[in-house]
């Protein structure tokens, strides 16, 4: 289904208060959207509403009964047609590290999702739910497991979640928002200049809104630097190694590099 995006409506998005969060909120509120803007608290958080002119509430998505408090503050606005389950982190991870790189990760990233369809969910009667998942839950490439199992989690549920409005609610959709390489607090350090093949935050949220207004689920985002005809070669790949019983990740392992490379073309 579509949902046009409009005055008279209320949208809640977590991580709100930098990155593609912050960039969602301005562009929603530019459309007549009354915006929610959810994050640990901040000066940032409180400036970003100011900005959109939206209610800044401050909570920590892995917490569920603080994600309750913000939903009972939510009753005096118009209705909530749109949740954005933002918030993510990154962070240094091991499969045989610190387990608690995977507790934290999987709080914020999966937790935060979770927490946030079943909580803000019911409050939209008719709309949409959309959560943010990453390329790297997909194709997992080697260096932040904790992260990828996050993101990975996030993609299936999604899934599951938009099967079960599809058939139970059909006046509500799920979407899920796969970002490029996006120029954020998260992916660069704070000041650093964006690099050449980086979108920004508002060029990914703009993908995004064209992408609802066609009902699109997978909302697979390139930018600069991959294309993407790019993204689908190893996206392809990376089932492939399940078809053809490759080794684990293949793309990176020295039996197979160089074959995939030159599938490329």
């Amino acid at each position: 289904m579509t949902f046009a995006i409009g005055p008279n409506q209320t949208a809640i998005v977590t991580g709100a208060a930098s990155g593609i969060g912050r960039a969602a909120c301005m562009a929603l509120a530019k459309r007549g959207m009354q915006v929610v803007l959810v994050d640990l608290p901040s000066r940032a958080l409180t400036q970003a509403a100011l900005a959109c002119n939206g209610r800044a509430i401050a909570a920590d998505v892995g917490d569920r009964a603080g994600l309750q408090s913000v939903a009972s503050q939510v009753a005096d606005l118009p209705p909530v047609t749109l949740v954005m389950n933002n918030a993510g982190m990154g962070g240094d991870s091991a499969c045989l590290g610190d387990p608690g790189a995977f507790e934290r990760t999987l709080r914020t990233n999966l937790w935060g999702v979770i927490n946030g369809a079943q909580v803000f969910g019911p409050l939209v009667t008719e709309g949409m739910i959309v959560n943010t998942g990453s390329k790297q839950g997909i194709t997992t490439p080697p260096g932040n497991p904790a992260y990828n199992v996050s993101k990975a989690a996030v993609k299936a549920f999604t899934e599951a979640l938009a099967h079960e409005l599809r058939n139970t609610r059909p006046e509500v959709s799920a979407h899920l928002l796969i970002p490029g390489w996006v120029h954020t607090g998260m992916t660069a350090a704070s000041g650093a200049p964006k690099p050449a093949g980086a979108w920004t935050p508002e060029q990914t949220v703009d993908f995004l809104l064209e992408s609802l207004a066609r009902g699109d689920f997978y909302i697979l985002c390139p930018d600069n630097d991959t294309p993407r005809a790019l993204d689908e070669a190893r996206i392809a790949w990376a089932a492939g190694d399940i078809i053809h019983n490759r080794p684990a990740l293949s793309r990176w392992h020295p039996d197979h590099a160089e074959v995939f490379k030159a599938s490329l073309g």
